[in-house]
């Protein structure tokens, strides 16, 4: 059975020149956890998981930062389905692939 986290989080948004993004970051005690379970991989170091907020579940990955956290992007589709806004917080499920 894969590995599964329940935590709940600030939703928060990161401006980019052309794009916002929106993004959960893991506490860092689950993030050091959950870097026991992987292998080192090569480019971002991102992590496949399939994340659940509210009734909708999909498939993506966290992205570790310089910090020691990783953080889970938050589509669009994800957001407009479950009515989350920037700044609230939110249960997140995420089970690594």
């Amino acid at each position: 059975m894969d590995p599964t986290f329940i935590f709940t989080e600030q939703m928060l948004i990161w401006k980019a020149e052309k794009a916002a993004w929106r993004f959960i970051t893991l506490p860092l005690d689950l993030s050091k956890e959950i870097k026991g379970f992987v292998e080192p991989r090569v480019g971002f170091g991102s992590v496949y998981v399939h994340a659940t907020i509210g009734k909708t579940t999909w498939k993506t990955s966290i992205f570790p930062s310089k910090e020691g956290t990783y953080s889970l992007p938050i589509k669009a589709e994800v957001r407009k389905k479950e009515q989350l806004q920037d700044g609230d917080t939110v249960k997140v499920e995420i089970t690594l692939q």
